[in-house]
């Protein structure tokens, strides 16, 4: 789990999938499903997590550059 989760946060800081087709494409059934394993995972939701993440330019919101 923790490599889907992975590559679940690294499309959510790239924010070109919506949070439904990323949980369809780590094998989730719903996006809720997805989202309660991503909160246990990371501690935070897809979309909060998304929000603090965002990539700009290749750097994120938070100043880290691109990984």
């Amino acid at each position: 789990m923790q490599w889907r989760m992975s590559l679940a946060r690294d499309e959510l800081r790239r924010n070109t999938h919506s949070i439904t087709e990323l949980a369809v494409a780590s094998g989730y059934e719903s996006e809720s499903a997805f989202s309660t394993a991503f909160r246990r995972v990371v501690g935070s939701s897809p979309r909060q997590f998304r929000d603090t993440h965002k990539k700009v330019g290749g750097v994120d919101s938070l100043g880290a550059g691109a990984r």
